[in-house]
């Protein structure tokens, strides 16, 4: 795999991964205004998420029970794993170029992002 390859598998990576999360918030937020006719809410004040909506495996159980807010909140979580994947998939295409350096600094990036994800303060 050269280089001019890899960075065109990363483009369409990068796009797939955007509109698939644009389709699926897109999907959610028609199902959400078509569920929840009626009096406008008010959002002058933020009641937060959900307890059920708080990880990732409980938002995909509450999806199959057609909670719109899960399908929403499972877009957004595919539009911040879309780099995540370009990270991963940068540490094979060098790793298969065998370039340890790179390998290396792809495998920190991963390990920061995965840190700042999991261990929020």
């Amino acid at each position: 795999m050269n280089d001019q390859k890899m960075e065109v598998m990363m483009g369409y990576l990068l796009r797939t991964g955007v509109l698939i999360a644009a389709a699926v918030v897109f999907i959610g937020g028609i199902l959400y205004l078509n569920q929840n006719r009626g009096p406008r809410p008010d959002y002058s004040t933020f009641h937060g998420v959900a307890a059920e909506l708080r990880s990732p495996g409980q938002i995909i159980r509450q999806i199959p029970t057609g909670n719109t807010n899960a399908i929403i909140q499972l877009g957004l979580l595919l539009l911040i794993a879309t780099p995540i994947a370009r990270v991963i998939f940068a540490a094979f295409g060098f790793f298969a170029e065998k370039d340890r350096l790179y390998v290396a600094v792809s495998l920190i990036v991963l390990a920061v992002l995965m840190y700042g994800l999991l261990y929020h303060h």
